[in-house]
Parts: structure tokens; C-alpha cells; sequence
């Protein structure tokens, strides 16, 4: 990924500094700073940046004002409004005025970059943007649910898959994705492994029984509270990109032959004590929808 330049506009010196902080050691790069709608106009025209960060109170104009002053100047500025205050009426003028995103101070790093990939995923080919804004999110929260749900610390490696197909050994969870994009995700496991796991989320002893429905069950419930976390943070970076996950399903036996026919598919593994736990994920849109 190439060096993106990004112009921060806020009153606050203190905001500036923080904003800068978190930039330190990615491709994000301060090309300039401005204190007022007046200066961020004129920065902006200067520096031409790739992404504005755009506080809403400004000494001489709010900021849905200047980023609406920008956008006549520049239709295809990414703007992304940073705000103490993130009401719905706030975000409506926002969209109405061009504005692509919205993050309340005080600002989480983590997502803040996040929201910068996904601005300037037009830029970046198909697999950057997908590795980065969506599969990068997904090892986090994979790593973090597991933790959550189980107590399990996994060593996490993900790699991009180009077969048409793959075996499934054990027992899996389907869940598929609709909207923006479309395709669908299988968390997989041997069957010893996802006993094992079950009976970690069920905080079970060595000597209460699970049978393979409750494991089974307990498997899915895991699987579909992890899906619901990764959407539910994509959707909240996304804004104009609303994703939904179908119902889960269960498939179980040995080699089971799954398609990846027409995806851009990933793979995760999540190397644990009891053995690993594997997802795939697949997206269905085209490259050109991508771009």
C-alpha cells in the first residue's frame, strides 16, 4: 500500500497531536493541518490529500459547512467527519452534504485506521482492499471472540485461497452473508477439537456429559456470536455498505466437499492447545463493484 497523505482539520492542537500519534508507523501520513474552515480550504487545495479528517466545530464555520465548501472544489474528497457529538441528525446533514464517515472522540485508534482503509479502499487493488479492510478486522475479532467465548489463546495466520475447492473434516458452520458485499463464511474444526472447544464455552468439567447435539449446538451459537461481532464492526465502518448474516447451518462428516467457485476466498486458521480452529470466508462481488 502506497503512502496516503491525510489533512487533519480540528480547533484543538491536542486533537491534532493525538490524531498524529496514532498515524506513526502506517502509510498514513500528515501532509498538513488546519484550525479553521478558512485554513482547511486553503490547506486542502494546496496539499491535495487523499483523506480529510474534519472536526465539526470550527472557530468561523462548522464542519459539514467547510467539507461542503471542499466538495464543490473537489467532488471526490473523502472526508471523515470527527466529532464529540455523533447523533443521527448529525450524520444525515453529513451524507447530504458528501461526507463519507463519522467517528466520535475520543477517537479508538484501532478503528480510526480501520475507517482510513476502508475511505481509501478505492485506490487499492482488489486483494488490498479486501486483506485490508476486511480480513485484517476479521483475525482480530476471530482472536478476540475466542479468548471471550472459550479462554483460548490462538496463535492466528491467515493466507488467501485461489482453489475452487476445499475438504471439511470434522464438523463446520455455514453462515452466509448478504448485501454489500455477498458470500459466506464456514468455521471449521475435527470433531475432537470442537468437543474440546464446546466444552470450554460451556464451562464444563471433566466429568459432566455434552452430548454431540450440545456441542454441536454450542459450536454454532460460538460461530454465530463471532460472524455478528465482525459484521456488526464492518457495518459500523462501512456506513453506505450494510451487510447481514443468514442463519447458521451445520454440516459434519469426512471430506466434504465445499465450492469457492466465483469467491475471493481467505483462509484463518486459529492455532490453539486443543487444536486448530479454521474459518474460510469468501466475498461474491465483482472486482469492478471493488474499484
Amino acid at each position: 500500500m502506497k503512502e496516503v497523505r491525510v489533512l487533519i482539520v480540528d480547533d484543538s492542537k491536542v486533537s491534532y497531536m493525538m490524531l498524529t500519534k496514532m498515524l506513526e508507523k502506517t502509510n498514513f501520513k500528515v501532509c498538513g493541518y488546519a484550525k479553521d474552515s478558512e485554513e482547511a480550504v486553503e490547506k486542502y487545495q494546496i496539499h491535495k490529500p487523499d483523506i480529510i479528517t474534519m472536526d465539526m466545530n470550527l472557530p468561523d464555520r462548522d464542519g459539514i459547512e467547510t467539507s461542503r465548501h471542499i466538495l464543490k472544489l473537489d467532488p471526490n474528497a473523502k472526508i471523515l467527519m470527527i466529532s464529540a457529538m455523533k447523533d443521527v441528525s448529525l450524520m444525515i446533514k453529513g451524507r447530504a452534504a458528501g461526507i463519507r464517515s463519522f467517528l466520535q472522540k475520543p477517537v479508538d485508534p484501532n478503528e480510526f485506521i480501520d475507517t482510513l482503509l476502508l475511505l481509501y479502499q478505492n485506490e487499492m487493488n482488489l486483494h488490498t482492499i479486501l486483506e485490508e479492510s476486511y480480513i485484517k478486522p476479521l483475525v482480530k475479532i476471530f482472536q478476540r471472540e475466542l479468548f471471550k467465548l472459550s479462554g483460548l489463546q490462538g496463535k492466528m495466520m491467515f493466507e488467501e485461497t485461489r482453489d475452487v475447492d476445499f475438504d471439511v473434516t470434522g464438523t463446520g458452520v455455514i453462515i452466509g452473508l448478504t448485501g454489500n458485499p455477498s458470500g459466506r463464511m464456514i468455521i471449521y474444526a475435527t470433531d475432537i477439537t470442537m468437543i474440546e472447544f464446546a466444552r470450554l464455552v460451556l464451562n464444563l468439567s471433566d466429568e459432566e456429559d455434552l452430548s454431540d447435539e450440545e456441542a454441536q449446538d454450542a459450536f454454532e451459537e460460538a460461530a454465530n456470536i463471532l460472524m455478528g461481532n465482525y459484521i456488526s464492526k464492518l457495518n459500523d465502518l462501512l456506513k453506505d455498505n450494510e451487510i447481514r448474516i443468514a442463519p447458521p447451518g451445520m454440516i459434519s462428516g469426512n471430506k466434504i466437499r465445499i465450492l469457492n467457485t466465483k469467491l475471493k476466498s481467505f483462509k484463518i486458521t486459529a492455532k490453539t492447545r486443543i487444536g486448530d480452529l479454521e474459518m474460510s470466508i469468501g466475498f461474491a462481488r465483482r472486482q469492478d463493484e471493488w474499484m
